[in-house]
């Protein structure tokens, strides 16, 4: 079954509900989630009460409501890591597995453990959905062994943690855009923060606007983490704001992106066209219209969003870093709200030849933007 619309990661229930399996279930269906996932396995070893885990499980799920299991590995022992996940899915009957890999998985190496524990879970798992949790931003862990891990993963499910800060709506755009340049892409289903940490907490506004941009960025659903710090009794707030965000359980996602031929199999007025065209005008009101009015654009080294700043940064696009620009669509992939496009361009200030962007449309515009290029002078 694919997954849509709420849920929350748990880490040790005897922290949500006082451990009581009926409140858990109850709390869940009362706030609407489609889903909760529950830690079975830490490295190589089983992860709780056997016997709390199964009475959760079947509380959850007599209420219609998914049941997921997540790991924490380590890949020092990666078949062995497999195994215990392999066997705690199957006994408690879940419908679906999350990997946790993190700062372990960037040591020199670890590809290959990577591609060991995937082999060995798909093996016990062939038809269970199974996601990958790590990092919100590629871009900063690129010894993550990526590709390992997504070729065998069926969603990427981000840890779009914002401590320290309160910009949910900034950070999760710029998340979606770089998890979609990665190969294989896969649908992203992220995890915001629902917790404190060092003096930092997220603030229920954090948690509805989390939420409100995932919708906007047509995402099939959102989760967060975790049940144990926004169901306590002082937590109230936050957990509200989760309960009453109106997102049932949707028809399943459109599938990754496929490549597509440019000249094609993309209609003549697909958003990327009427891009280029409006770039060539040099028309900045003519760009600016083809986004949504909370669009975000990403770079490496930034993210935008709206209007006026995506006003600013086209004009001093056209003006200074390619003054003058003709620009040239080279090849684009995509279906669904997903396109991506390889681009070249030369003006007077300097010419691209690695022109690449991705986009997310909604409604017909532009919701948010990838893009890279380096100006040869």
């Amino acid at each position: 079954m694919a997954l849509s619309g709420k849920g929350f990661f748990t880490w040790k229930l005897t922290n949500c509900e006082g451990g009581d399996p009926q409140r858990i279930a109850r709390r869940a269906a009362d706030a609407g989630l489609s889903h909760v996932l529950i830690k079975i396995a830490d490295a190589t070893s089983a992860f709780g009460d056997p016997g709390l885990n199964r009475a959760v499980t079947d509380a959850l799920h007599a209420r219609g409501i998914q049941v997921w299991g997540w790991q924490y590995i380590y890949g020092s022992d990666p078949a062995n890591e497999a195994r215990v996940a392999v066997n705690q899915v199957r006994a408690l009957g879940l419908d679906g597995f999350s990997i946790d890999a993190e700062s372990e998985y960037k040591r020199a190496g670890k590809e290959a453990a990577a591609r060991t524990f995937m082999s060995e879970l798909r093996a016990g798992l062939p038809d269970t959905p199974v996601a990958l949790s790590s990092f919100r931003y590629p871009t900063y862990h690129p010894t993550l062994p990526w590709s390992a891990f997504l070729e065998k993963c069926d969603y990427n499910m981000p840890q779009v943690y914002w401590e320290q800060a309160h910009n949910p709506e900034i950070q999760l755009p710029r998340s979606v855009t770089e998890l979609l340049t990665l190969n294989p892409p896969r649908p992203v289903f992220p995890t915001g923060s629902a917790y404190g940490a060092g003096g930092w907490e997220a603030t229920p506004d954090d948690l509805r606007r989390f939420l409100q941009s995932a919708k906007d960025l047509d995402l099939a659903g959102a989760n967060f983490y975790s049940w144990d710090w926004a169901g306590a009794p002082n937590k109230t707030a936050m957990w509200n704001v989760v309960a009453n965000f109106d997102w049932p359980p949707s028809p399943p996602p459109a599938p990754s992106p496929q490549p597509i031929d440019a000249g094609t199999q993309l209609g003549s007025d697909d958003i990327v066209y009427a891009l280029f065209d409006a770039l060539n005008s040099h028309n900045v009101e003519q760009i600016v219209a083809l986004y949504q009015p909370n669009a975000a654009h990403v770079t490496a080294q930034r993210t935008i969003v709206g209007a006026d700043a995506l006003r600013q940064w086209y004009t001093d696009l056209l003006n200074n870093q390619l003054q003058g620009g003709a620009f040239t669509l080279t090849n684009a992939e995509g279906n669904g709200a997903h396109r991506r496009f390889t681009w070249a361009a030369d003006s007077y200030s300097g010419h691209v030849e690695d022109g690449d962007d991705t986009l997310g449309v909604r409604e017909g515009l532009i919701q948010y933007q990838y893009t890279s290029f380096t100006v040869e002078r």
